[in-house]
């Protein structure tokens, strides 16, 4: 009997030792860490009668919520302000999932877009992905500033308004004196013309000084080191050729017909004859939900403004757009023709019908 009883302790001594072994072994190769197993074990005992709630979203509305981590936020103090801003309804519930499956030692300081319409394991993945504190943003060719500046205010990410936006690109703003003389700038101008039309990834933490230069500074880089180049050798600067590429863009409807809309300019502007387009009467017209009304032929004698290319010789002051770079390479490397005149065709396609004499420009009238 004694020896039975010494052999059943030399097996629990073994098995103790076996497990004192193997945490051991286990904190070691867990980097020193202590080992939460158990711990986990529990959560994911408690989680499995939650997959309903784990499931839902607190809402079906997708209106997105601009939520920020800071750096050293912990899981509890990230979903207590989840809750404070109606994103999820359990913080303790969202502090045991992102604990089960290690998000909490991924979670990433920044402003993210979430949206009321997410579940935990949604915003839990979201928090840990970068692509999740940006936004995209486009600006179409031939916007004007207005229209950016409404854009901005139609989308819910921006953290400021179109009026903070125009007012720092608009007449007298902060402008980089490099910039400014790049592009042949004149003193207190406005930037219009040069906020280049694209789509955009920004970050959430964007700002309308940041977002004034960094359109700026697309405009150079796809304008590129040629075109200042050869615009300067055909006697204009960057500005002049913004003015009349903003014409162009808001003239033709289809890109491989700028180069002869351009063409025709140019021919206009070396007879000394005024251009007479009509996106610069429309331009001093423009106001809010109508920035490019239908004008009329009285409009064309009756709209006085420097920007009225029928009323004043040559180019207007300034851009009355942003336009695209096939505009701009348009006016820089415009089509050879002895066209003067051009009107929209009678096809309703959005093709014009060019003319050499005024006589069959008014034929080509429908």
């Amino acid at each position: 009997m004694a020896r039975f009883l010494r052999s059943i302790a030399l097996f629990v001594l073994a098995l103790g030792l076996i497990g004192v072994i193997g945490m051991g072994a286990l904190f070691v190769f867990s980097g020193g860490q202590p080992v939460d197993f158990v711990q986990k074990a529990f959560i994911r005992l408690s989680l499995s009668s939650r997959q309903d709630e784990l499931s839902r979203a607190i809402s079906s509305d997708t209106t997105p919520v601009r939520f920020t981590v800071n750096p050293g936020d912990t899981p509890p103090v990230i979903a207590r302000s989840l809750v404070d801003q109606g994103l999820i309804a359990d913080a303790g519930l969202f502090v045991d999932y992102v604990r089960l499956y290690d998000f909490d030692r991924q979670l990433q300081a920044g402003t993210y877009f979430l949206s009321r319409a997410l579940t935990i394991p949604d915003i839990a993945a979201a928090l840990t992905d970068a692509r999740s504190t940006q936004f995209a943003f486009r600006i179409l060719e031939g916007w004007r500033m207005e229209e950016i500046a409404a854009a901005i205010d139609d989308s819910p990410y921006f953290p400021f308004s179109g009026a903070d936006f125009l007012a720092a690109v608009g007449p007298g703003a902060a402008v980089d004196p490099v910039f400014a003389q790049q592009v042949g700038l004149p003193p207190g101008s406005s930037l219009e013309g040069f906020l280049y039309p694209d789509t955009y990834q920004l970050p959430a933490e964007v700002t309308p000084g940041w977002l004034r230069d960094f359109l700026t500074e697309t405009f150079m880089e796809r304008v590129g080191p040629q075109i200042p180049v050869d615009a300067t050798a055909q006697g204009f600067n960057l500005y002049q050729i913004v003015t009349l590429a903003a014409i162009v863009e808001r003239e033709a409807i289809h890109a491989d017909e700028q180069p002869l809309i351009a063409g025709v300019y140019r021919n206009r502007l070396v007879a000394g004859m005024r251009l007479e387009a009509d996106p610069t009467v429309q331009y001093p017209l423009g106001a809010p939900g109508s920035w490019w009304p239908r004008i009329t032929a009285a409009d064309y004698s009756g709209v006085f403004s420097p920007y009225n290319t029928y009323l004043n010789d040559g180019l207007p002051p300034g851009p009355i757009a942003s336009p695209g770079i096939t505009a701009i390479q348009a006016v820089v490397y415009p089509a050879t023709s002895d066209y003067y005149y051009f009107r929209a065709d009678c096809r309703s396609d959005g093709y014009h019908d060019f003319a050499r004499t005024f006589q069959e420009h008014l034929a080509n009238g429908c």
